[in-house]
Order: C-alpha cells, then sequence, then structure tokens
C-alpha cells in the first residue's frame, strides 16, 4: 500500500462549495491523530508573548507542539497548552515532528521570522507569521515566492487588514470620494520600548533562555536583559523599530487602498543615529511612481508621496482640523490628501471620517471576513488550493507590503549619505550609492555635563564602505548553522 502523509491528505481534496476537505477519522487514526479530522495540527514557535495570543485565538484545532527559546517567558503558554511537546530549537522540533504538524504560526523576534517561516513552506506547511513579515527586503520577497511556489496559505499578523474599517476607507477612495491623492501622511506614537541606547555591557545569561538560539542568524553578541523578551524592536540586529512594529497597521490601508507596489525614492531622518540601536524618532519620505488604475477604482493612481512620522512627531492638522480632536486614533494616524477632501483614519484603518464631514456611500466592492483574523488563515489552511479563498493579509500582498515598510528601516540607516536613495525595487537594489562612497556611525554620544556645560564626546565607527553596507542591509549574512530556502 502506498504511504501518504496527512499533510498530503488536508488541503488536497475540496468539496465543491466551500473547499474544505474533511477526512475519515479511520484514516487520521491510522495516521496516529485523533478526530475529528477536521482540526489542524498546529506548532507555534516564539509563543512567550504575541504568539500565545494568536495560539489561544485558534485553540480549536490541534495545538500539537510549542518552541521557544526563553521558557519562563513562555511558561504560561506551555502550561496552557500541557499536551503540546515542548522545544527550544525550532530547527530540532522540524526536523522530529514535521510530518506530523500541518501549519506553523511563527511570533519570534524580527531577524527570525523568515528562515522559520521559510523552511515550514518548502516543507508543504501553512504558515501565520507576526508583522513586521521579515527583517529584510530580501526575506520579504522569498517568502512571497515561497508562497506562490507551494501554494499554501499564509496571512502576516497585521489583523486590521481583516477589519471591515479597512474596506471601507478603501472602498471610498476607490469610489472617488476624495478625488486623486498624490500626498500621504502617517504616524505613531511608539515607540513605547527602549530606544536610542547605546551598546550595553555583558551580563550573565538566565538559566531559562538560551541565549545562542535567541541570536540564532544575528551576529554573536554578549546578552544584555535590556534586549528581550520584548525590547528586541529597538535593536537593528533583531528588530525594526517603530517602523517594523506599527506600519504595518498603519499603513497597510495606504499601500491596499492606493494599490501601491515598489517606491522609486526613500529619504529617511531622525534623531541621534546609533550602530546598534534605533533611534528615538523617525521620518521618511518616500515617492511611489504613478500605477494603473485598479478594476473597482474611478479615478487614476498618480505619482504619490508618502510620509511616515514616529516618536512622537506628527503631521500638521490640515486646514479645517476640528479644534480639541486629536488626531492620535489607538496609537496612530493616517491622512489621505485628495483633491476633493482628506480622509483620515486610525491606527489598524480604524474609524475613517472625512474632514469635511460628509459620510460617503461607496458600493461594498470587497468582501467581508467574518471571522477572527488568526481564524479565518485556519480557514484558508482547510481550503483546496484550487478553490481557496485567500485571507486578509496573504504572503502576495504582506511581501510587497513588508517591503515597503522595511525600505523606510533602510532610509534611516542610510541618511548619512545625505541624499534622496533611488530604489530599482525588481532588482532590491539602491542604483545611486557610490562604489566608493563611504559610511561612518555613531557608537555612542559621550554626552555628559562639566561644571554645568553639556559636552559630546562621540565614538563612531571606522569608516566603511556604504555600498557593501546597503547591500547588507537588503539581504542580510547568516550566521553559520543557519539558512534560507534558495529564492525560487
Amino acid at each position: 500500500m502506498k504511504k501518504i502523509s496527512r499533510r498530503q491528505f488536508v488541503g488536497s481534496a475540496a468539496l465543491a462549495t466551500a473547499g474544505f476537505t474533511i477526512l475519515p477519522s479511520s484514516v487520521i487514526s491510522g495516521l496516529g491523530h485523533k478526530a475529528p479530522s477536521d482540526k489542524l495540527n498546529v506548532a507555534g514557535v516564539g509563543v512567550g508573548g504575541r504568539g500565545f495570543g494568536i495560539l489561544r485565538a485558534i485553540e480549536s484545532e490541534n495545538i500539537v507542539a510549542l518552541c521557544d527559546v526563553d521558557w519562563r517567558y513562555s511558561k504560561n503558554c506551555f502550561d496552557y497548552f500541557p499536551e503540546a511537546k515542548r522545544y527550544w530549537d525550532w530547527r530540532r522540533m522540524y526536523d522530529e515532528m514535521m510530518d506530523d504538524i500541518d501549519a506553523v504560526v511563527v511570533a519570534t523576534s524580527d531577524h527570525t521570522h523568515a528562515a522559520i517561516a521559510a523552511h515550514a513552506m518548502v516543507a508543504g506547511k501553512h504558515v501565520y507569521v507576526e508583522k513586521p513579515l521579515t527583517h529584510t527586503v530580501y526575506e520579504s520577497r522569498l517568502l512571497t515566492r515561497l508562497a506562490e511556489e507551494y501554494r499554501v496559505a499564509t496571512q502576516m499578523g497585521n489583523q486590521g487588514s481583516s477589519g471591515e474599517d479597512v474596506r471601507t476607507l478603501c472602498e471610498w477612495l476607490w469610489n472617488d470620494e476624495i478625488g486623486e491623492v498624490r500626498k500621504v501622511e502617517a504616524f505613531t506614537d511608539r515607540p513605547i520600548w527602549p530606544q536610542g541606547l547605546a551598546t550595553p555591557g555583558a551580563q550573565p545569561v538566565p538559566d531559562t533562555l538560551n541565549w545562542d538560539l535567541f541570536l540564532g542568524p544575528a551576529p554573536e553578541r554578549a546578552y544584555n536583559e535590556i534586549y528581550t523578551p520584548w525590547n528586541f524592536r529597538g535593536w537593528w540586529d533583531f528588530g525594526t523599530g517603530a517602523l517594523g512594529d506599527m506600519a504595518c497597521h498603519i499603513l497597510h490601508p495606504v499601500f491596499k487602498g492606493l494599490q501601491l507596489g515598489y517606491p522609486i525614492s526613500a529619504q529617511g531622518s531622525s534623531t541621534l543615529l546609533l550602530k546598534d540601536s534605533a533611534p528615538q524618532a523617525e521620518k521618511v519620505h518616500m515617492v511611489f511612481p504613478e500605477r494603473p488604475q485598479s478594476p473597482h477604482a474611478k479615478i487614476p493612481f498618480p505619482e504619490l508621496e508618502v510620509t511616515w512620522y514616529d516618536g512622537g512627531l506628527q503631521p500638521n492638522m490640515p486646514e479645517g482640523w476640528p479644534a480639541g480632536r486629536n488626531m492620535n486614533d489607538a496609537g496612530g494616524g493616517v491622512l489621505f490628501h485628495g483633491t476633493r477632501d482628506t480622509l483620515i483614519a486610525g491606527c489598524y484603518g480604524l474609524r475613517p471620517w472625512l474632514l469635511s464631514g460628509r459620510v460617503p456611500e461607496a458600493p461594498k466592492v470587497l468582501p467581508r471576513i467574518e471571522l477572527s483574523h488568526e481564524m479565518d488563515w485556519v480557514r484558508a489552511c482547510k481550503e483546496s488550493p484550487d478553490n481557496r479563498t485567500e485571507t486578509a493579509s496573504p504572503f502576495s500582498e504582506a511581501g510587497p507590503f513588508n517591503e515597503m515598510v522595511l525600505m523606510g528601516v533602510l532610509a534611516v540607516r542610510l541618511q548619512e549619505l545625505h541624499k534622496e536613495l533611488e530604489w530599482d525595487g525588481e532588482n532590491m537594489r539602491f542604483t545611486n550609492i557610490g562604489d566608493d562612497e563611504m559610511l561612518r556611525i555613531v557608537i555612542e554620544d559621550g554626552f555628559q555635563i562639566t561644571d554645568g556645560h553639556p559636552t559630546f564626546d562621540k565614538t563612531l565607527t571606522d569608516p566603511f564602505n556604504a555600498k557593501a553596507f546597503a547591500e547588507g542591509l537588503i539581504r542580510h549574512e547568516y550566521r553559520a548553522g543557519w539558512d534560507l530556502p534558495p529564492m525560487p
């Protein structure tokens, strides 16, 4: 008798109307799995914080394996799912359990998202990856292409994309409610974790943490409690600062509603830029070329300027702004400046409204999602690729969108070149960084007050090649023992 894995069953055949695969309980029990047969076997990687929340949102499924490098931080999740097998290293988990896993939830620090998700996808597993999708542009492009190649169900964890408000906002734009949009401004009140810090000294590693596994593909460095579990966002080797954390929520309606692709240029500025830590506040300006008119839209999509602010910075209030109204709605906001009106929304695209006060009546052309963001991914996992209704943030959209977010990070980190960076999105390269251009970055500012006078004694890196540095930011060189599958 020919052997077939459980993964080859789940998603391989669909009911004609719904696209769901229902497996006979005898088949599942014969493979060592328990009925009901319509449940996914899910593994979680990074389960101490946001990952625990995602797994609870899909606890109707079989949570069969849990992996985390910090067993103190993940204890609550381990206790909540006591029957799940526990691992420190996701690579070992894959080696031992891949045939018993249908889907993987990835909620680790940003710099390890891509490797964990990519190897799962190559093995034919569905993946849910927290935002930001990846740490680099190359990694985003890789996950986008792997999703297409292996036809697995994917979802990025920008949950606002499943909401009613994002759909309403897009439909207002497409119905020509504010005219052509040539300028967008967006901001967040983040970071709410430490940023703008000098590299800290070494501390003893707690017994409950595997520091080498936390580092993963990143360069080696000594442990300090400031890096993890949550503050990783403020450190370049592990996170992407406020941009990666919140632009994935706030700029998504911009990317979707205005049908964006690759930017053609970017400029960044910030408070003190340090070698290891993201700055306290940033401003990024990106330009997008004219785009083809969408089938849903009544208006063209002209060249667009998008400006991002964080760290307490905000755009100026437009003329006619209601006195006393806070521009910050649930952690940030976005303003679409149209030729006839201004459309405003909060973080996650929440509560869109027009500055004129008018309430549009636009046709509903986008499907509504009745399930939670997480359970809609579960629904997609159970559908055949031939009949699948895509999730709200599949990698076909989330990958290119995440590249936009990461372009802001690149612009900030390369700001000392003092130029507008020109971007060739198709080939993932800057076209106007010369072979001989050099950079230096501040390691620490050396600030102190002497006899009442503020002084700085900055320590900078030695000069290094800017082009090679930029290429390393676009595509990281992984530490030995860590890798990515080939680009399809």
